[in-house]
């Protein structure tokens, strides 16, 4: 039997790890998630500087999820905010975060500490997630439910890169921080409080900041934690 040389269908077969590798690269773009570029902290509309240490830090509520989609997950309909932190050293020193708190402060004086992954997980995905946790008092391991990928996935792309904030740069991240029972308006009279930042040599802790949310709100009437639900 007789084979014939079909020149098209060589060029097709040519085409073949070509087109293969547009198509991951367009499934690669599809499913990268980027949130804008920070500004420099000063440049938002709730902050506190600190001119003779250098550094201001900003606070960037997201309560409206068209205006933070980049996340995988309905964080915000779930009693979750995200809060975008950004800190701008304006200073010739490094700055470390290591022992750094970021404390969201209520109307009330509470005091509420960022979520971590496990939190978020619970919140998101266990039926009881308003209920405590009880660990029982017999010494046997406590099984834990593992974390969703899309979590850990938001906190790569959007949470800290660092701990290091060096000279004459800025560093943002997301937090999470769960308001689920608080009364509304939630963010009114609350700021976000932080401690314990300290130069990268360790010899100077900074003083503490303070970014109220009243400013935020003034810049953004139209924001829904303007608009409490009744």
């Amino acid at each position: 039997m007789s084979t014939h040389y079909n020149p098209r269908a060589s060029q097709a077969l040519a085409l073949l790890p070509i087109i293969a590798a547009f198509l991951c690269l367009t499934a690669r773009a599809a499913s990268h998630r980027s949130a804008p570029p920070p500004k420099p902290a000063a440049q938002y509309p709730a902050n506190d500087a600190h001119p003779g240490e250098h550094l201001t830090i900003a606070a960037d509520p997201c309560d409206d999820p068209h205006q933070c989609s980049f996340f995988r997950l309905p964080y915000i309909q779930h009693g979750l905010l995200p809060i975008r932190v950004i800190l701008t050293n304006d200073g010739d020193r490094a700055l470390e975060l290591d022992e750094a708190r970021f404390q969201f402060i209520t109307a009330a004086n509470d005091k509420l500490p960022a979520a971590t992954e496990d939190d978020i997980n619970r919140r998101l995905f266990t039926l009881h997630s308003t209920q405590p946790i009880r660990i029982p008092l017999d010494p046997f391991p406590v099984k834990r439910t593992p974390v969703d990928k899309k979590i850990t996935q938001d906190d790569d792309d959007f949470g800290f890169q660092g701990t290091i904030v060096n000279a004459h740069s800025t560093l943002a991240g997301y937090l999470f921080y769960d308001i689920k029972g608080l009364d509304d308006p939630v963010l009114a009279h609350a700021s976000l409080y932080i401690k314990m930042i300290h130069t990268l040599d360790g010899k100077q802790e900074l003083f503490d900041f303070t970014v109220p949310f009243d400013k935020w709100l003034a810049a953004n009437p139209n924001a829904p934690s303007n608009h409490p639900r009744r």
